[in-house]
């Protein structure tokens, strides 16, 4: 059999797209998967734009992959993903020793494009944007794991000023219920206990059911009744687009875990304006608050942008603020970066690279406090945890995940992967918590 060898690069979007790949060159051109570049005959770099200067860390990895090809003309180099998307034919004009590029949406067709360029027809590009055809011709999941990614909208109209997203992936379009809840269907037949239902905006997903269109928390209801599925997730969530059903739908939807993932970006009003955000710091307040009132003990992760171009000391501190009032879980922040065809990019960007690194630190150190605390207090809880395989550091050990997506590490016997079982919580580590069974 040919080997592939997959590098994902950025979001859980991007994991779930190169699992897919996988999944079809595996059934159309008999691959399977390697760790190591150096055997394969086919190399994948799965792209993702957001962050600063990702088409040169791209430039860079095809080099490092060129002196492979040196030494067998016959590899082929796939470029996939956003960057892919964005930079185009660019790619191979600027790195000919690239035989394959293609855009998010049109990974269904890396196999004939494979094909094509082992018979050495020419160079393949394809980074059109066929809305959700893709997923018709997606074989089944062969995935072996206890926890999934479900893909159910692509896309992105909300048009935020530093985002590139809707450039690179196109207009928002929703996968039809029923296409959706037969693949999680085919995953619970497999073991998979856990979905994370995925989309750039997804709670503002819109799937037809029976001619009808649906919101999220119509899916989550209805992913909730299949047998075997017992703990749900969704990522990523506008604020503005997080409706009335969905908060309400934590009252008495138990598989729907007390974790959200919300990002603010900023706590300043001007900020978020600036950004194309859609609300104010209240609104997301108040939306923190209901939901909290449908579900008490639920956690919040977040993401954030520093040095805006404009921030000002006062915006800093409003994003602080928020920080204080939330009291978030583990998120994610970054310092500000513009991106290609962006609004943002066009602003003044005035703010030193001095400031918006102290800032971020700042920041981060406030967030790993609060994370910290959250842990510290998990410390003698006993939890319900997912237990998802063997720990990463130590392979006498499993690891679990619990509802709020800590790491526990505990000493077991490999006959619990699968399971969800209570785990005492005795530890705090910097990344991961300890933990023992509750039944040993």
């Amino acid at each position: 059999m040919r080997k592939v060898f997959i590098k994902t690069h950025g979001c859980q979007m991007n994991e779930y797209d190169s699992e897919k790949m996988l999944d079809l060159l595996s059934e159309k051109e008999e691959f399977e998967s390697t760790n190591n570049p150096e055997e394969a005959d086919l190399l994948v770099l799965n792209t993702c734009s957001i962050r600063e200067k990702a088409q040169e860390k791209v430039f860079h990895q095809i080099g490092r992959w060129k002196k492979l090809k040196d030494k067998n003309p016959n590899i082929k180099i796939a470029i996939g993903g956003c960057v892919a998307s964005q930079e185009g034919k660019k790619i191979t004009q600027r790195a000919p020793a690239v035989d394959i590029v293609f855009g998010p949406q049109t990974l269904h067709r890396l196999p004939k494009m494979y094909s094509d360029a082992a018979q050495n027809l020419s160079r393949q590009l394809d980074v059109s944007f066929p809305k959700i055809e893709k997923f018709d011709h997606l074989p089944q999941s062969k995935t072996d794991e206890v926890t999934a990614f479900v893909s159910v909208a692509e896309g992105c109209n909300k048009y935020c000023s530093f985002c590139v997203v809707p450039h690179t992936r196109g207009h928002e379009v929703s996968r039809p219920v029923e296409d959706i809840l037969n693949e999680i269907d085919s995953l619970a037949s497999r073991g998979v206990r856990e979905v994370n239902l995925l989309g750039q905006n997804v709670n503002n997903f819109k799937g037809t059911y029976k001619n009808e269109k649906k919101s999220l928390a119509f899916l989550i209801e209805k992913t909730s009744q299949i047998t075997g599925i017992d703990r749900i997730r969704f990522t990523t969530s506008h604020p503005y687009e997080f409706k009335e059903d969905l908060v309400e739908l934590y009252k008495f939807v138990p598989e729907l875990v007390s974790h959200v993932h919300l990002p603010v970006q900023s706590g300043s009003n001007r900020i978020l304006k600036l950004m194309r955000r859609r609300y104010t710091s209240s609104f997301y307040l108040d939306l923190i608050a209901r939901i909290r009132e449908s579900r008490p003990n639920i956690s919040f992760s977040s993401d954030f942008i520093v040095g805006f171009p404009g921030e000002t000391d006062k915006d800093f501190q409003d994003t602080m603020d928020i920080v204080d009032e939330v009291g978030f879980d583990e998120s994610f922040s970054f310092i500000y970066s513009p991106r290609p065809n962006t609004p943002a990019s066009e602003m003044e960007d005035n703010v030193s690279i001095e400031i918006k690194k102290e800032r971020l630190s700042i920041l981060q150190h406030k967030l790993n406090e609060l994370s910290s605390k959250i842990s510290r207090k998990m410390v003698g809880t006993i939890e319900n945890c997912l237990v998802i395989g063997v720990s990463k550091k130590n392979p006498g050990e499993l690891q679990a995940r619990t509802e709020n997506n800590r790491v526990v590490n505990f000493p077991s016997h490999k006959d619990v992967v699968g399971n969800f079982e209570n785990i005492k919580i005795v530890d705090q580590l910097t990344n991961s918590l300890r933990g023992e069974l509750e039944r040993f």
